[in-house]
Parts: structure tokens; sequence; C-alpha cells
């Protein structure tokens, strides 16, 4: 191996394999260290047997139209189906479609980042106060707070207006007020990756924990472990590409990485400017379409199109089906609270909760649903090590940490993942991407 022109990646999800195509495909010696037995890294996706649906535990919307993802999937021949239906809201406990989405919107958009930064909840209590307790208001206010924390995972006492600022601006420029998703889920994206690492015979370490990172300007030193013995690796160049919480670990438990010297103390502040969100998702198979034929009170229609099904629901207020696909399949969202709530917990307690609250939002009742259940899925993102988490957020205040992050050290340690991306994509598939190929462009043009 030429060591002048090789770099260790660590983490084989789609920050490391979109810097591994590019590393490889200009000439550098590559080779990807990842703790689990498989690559992705929170995207994963398993085939449901029954249905033969793509089932996707991590990411599963591309949300608008990222290069990144569809340039990659639309060479490749993979189909992109737009996710299209329509969404019912409980409120009150009446089912009814929603309508109340141009109110929220109302209320983000007074977001200001040309002003001082503040969290999400400070911000809706100083722009939209409610002396007099109208519940109108109050609905709408409690509406927008589960939309950021339900699509951001995130704590609103925490989450930076700033960074919802700059997050939303990078939706506009893709149109990310729409979703797709790939046939046969993220797996074809993977699938895609695993071929050109193949076909550039870039070597990947599955199930190699590492455990840390010894370097000097010009050389780092790898200390890792396998099931079967314990490894190191020599480069003159790493790419850390590990989930932020994983980054924030204390030093000594399962799947943090210790760093000697430690990093920086400007990366320091950055790591705790950042946080990661929390969320439980099930997805539950169906031996058929139940709500197909559920009609609510006083509508002309039944539920048959039912894309989203959004409530105030305290431990499941979210679920999606897999519209325009009419297949028996239905997910889960438990972000936040509920999500920190379920995690940890046994396998029947998470599936019981989800049943709950499907049960009382339409109206059916639970033990009848288990009863049409073929197979449920989740993956406990929280409780994996090598994740601790779903996705990154900035906290207020963290104007320029994705960047301190994102910087790389003495041309020897450089840095990428969705929580390193600076173009506000943070928290999504083309956003780790996005960062692989920029950090990839960092090693190239020290190399050059």
């Amino acid at each position: 191996m030429d060591q002048d022109r090789s770099v260790l990646i660590v983490g084989a999800g789609m920050a490391g394999l979109a810097a591994a195509s590019r590393l490889s495909g200009g000439g550098v010696s590559v080779s990807l260290i990842e703790a689990r037995n498989r690559i992705g890294g929170r995207v994963f996706t398993m085939q449901d047997p029954a249905s033969g649906a793509a089932v996707d535990l991590g990411a599963e919307f591309i949300h608008g139209k990222p290069p990144e993802t569809l340039d990659r999937l639309e060479k490749a021949g993979v189909g992109i189906t737009e996710v299209e239906g329509q969404s019912w809201c409980v409120t009150d406990r009446r089912l009814q479609p929603c309508n109340f989405f141009g109110q929220i919107e109302s209320i983000l958009e007074k977001m200001d980042d040309s002003r001082p930064d503040e969290s999400f909840l400070s911000f809706l209590q100083r722009e939209f106060p409610n002396p007099e307790g109208d519940p109108g208001l109050e609905s709408v206010k409690q509406r927008a707070l589960g939309y950021v924390t339900g699509f951001n995972a995130a704590d609103p006492a925490l989450v930076g207006v700033h960074w919802l600022v700059q997050g939303m601006r990078a939706e506009a420029r893709i149109e990310g007020d729409r979703a797709f998703r790939a046939k046969g889920g993220y797996k074809s994206l993977l699938d895609i990756f695993q071929k050109e690492l193949v076909s550039a015979n870039v070597t990947v370490h599955t199930g190699t924990v590492v455990e840390a990172i010894q370097w000097k300007p010009g050389r780092a030193e790898i200390t890792a472990h396998s099931a079967q013995q314990r490894l190191t690796f020599f480069s003159p160049r790493v790419l850390i590409t590990v989930p932020l919480a994983v980054l924030q670990a204390p030093a000594g438990q399962e799947g943090a990485v210790r760093f000697s010297p430690s990093l920086p103390e400007e990366k320091l502040r950055a790591l705790k400017k950042l946080e990661m969100g929390k969320v439980m998702r099930i997805v539950l198979c169906f031996r058929h379409r139940f709500w197909d034929t559920i009609s609510p009170p006083g509508q002309n229609s039944s539920l048959s199109d039912m894309s989203f099904l959004l409530s105030q629901d305290e431990w499941f207020p979210t679920w999606w089906t897999t519209a325009p696909e009419k297949l028996p399949i239905i997910t889960g969202w438990a972000p936040f609270r509920a999500g920190e709530r379920l995690s940890g917990q046994e396998r029947s307690f998470v599936m019981a909760h989800s049943l709950q609250s499907l049960g009382t939002l339409l109206s059916v009742d639970p033990q009848k649903l288990e009863g049409e259940l073929d197979s449920v899925y989740f993956h406990d993102w929280q409780a994996d090590p090598y994740s601790r988490g779903v996705y990154s957020y900035g906290k207020a205040g963290s104007d320029g940490a994705q960047a301190a992050l994102a910087a790389p050290i003495e041309n020897t340690l450089f840095f990428a993942g969705e929580a390193a991306d600076t173009n506000g994509n943070n928290g999504t598939v083309h956003g780790a991407m996005a960062s692989g190929y920029r950090a990839a462009a960092e090693i190239l043009n020290r190399l050059s």
C-alpha cells in the first residue's frame, strides 16, 4: 500500500461510503473500518417476507430533490416514487383532514436569524404570547412545537432558531417540501456503493470497533478490536465519520473513540453546541390494509388514501403509510420525550404502546390490531452504542459549530457525517453524503 496516498475511514455510513467512492476514484488507497457487521450506519433496510416490501428502520425518505442521492439512484435505474396521499389529523378526539399547515408555516416564517439566537421554545413564547389563554392560538403553538419536535427529533427548549432557519433555506433550494422513496428502500443506494467499493478494491473491515486514535501531524495509529482479535492500523490521514453522539461519548463507554492527543478545544466547543435527536420508530406490517374501510364520522371519504396521521398522542404522535403504494404497512414515529421513554424497553412494551396509540387514533380495538399483525420491526438507535441517537441538530448559539466540527486537523484528521454538513442539511442522507464528498475533496486537494 502506498502510505503517502492512503486514507483510513472510520465509519461505513453514508458519509464514509461517499468519501470512499470519491477518494478511490481519485486514485487513493482507502480502507473503511466499521463497528457494525454491515455497512450503511443509520441506513438500515430489511425486507418483509410476507409483502416483499423494503422496510427502512433508519432513514427512509429522500427529502426534496438532492443531487447527492437522486443522481446516483437515477443513473443506476432505481425507481423513485413521490410520497402522495392525504394527511389526517386527530384533534379533540376527532379524525379529520389536516388544515393547520398554513398556520404552522406562518409561525416558522417569523423566525429570523438576523436576531440574536434563541431556542425555538423561547422564540415561540416571545413572539406569540398568549396572556388571555386563547385556545386557538395555543393549539397552533402546540402544533408548531410538535412539528419541530417531530421533524427534527429535537428538544424545542434546546434547538436553535438560527439552525432551523438555515435548514429551511437548505430545504427550499431542493424542493424540500416534497418527499420521495427509492424502490427497494435505501438499500438500493447501499448496493450502488457496495458495487463501487468492490470495483475499486476498497477494503471494508466490518465488525471492527475503533477504540483509540493516536496521532501527530502526518501519522495516525488506530487501535481497534473485532470479535477475534485486537487490530492496529496506520495511515498518514484518517477520516472520522462516526455519528455526533459517538464523538461526544465519554471515554471508556462502548463505541467511544479516544483521541491522543485530545481534539483541539475549538472542536470540543463545537461538539458541546450540537445535540443528537431521539426517536423510536416502529413498522407494523398487517395482513391487510384495515384503514381502507374506516370512514371517519362527518367525512365523505375513507382513509384509503391516507399518507400521514398526525396527533398529539404522548407515545406515537405521527404515523405514515407507504402511499401512494398500497401496502398493508404503517410506521409509527415517537420523537423526543416519547422516544426517550421507549428507548431501552422490551419489544413487547414498545409494541403494546404503538398498538394502543394507533388503535386509539383510529378508534380500533388494539387487540384486534394485534390479531391482524403479520410482523413488527424496529431498531433502538438511542441504545445502539454506534449511533446513540438518530440525527443531529444545532442548539441555540451553535452558529459555526458544524464548520468547526468539519475542519481538518493538521492535514491528518478529517471529519464528515451529517452533523458536519455545513450547508444546512444536517439530519439527512444527502447531507451526510455531501459532507463525505467535501472531506474527500479536502484530502484530494492536499494530495494534488
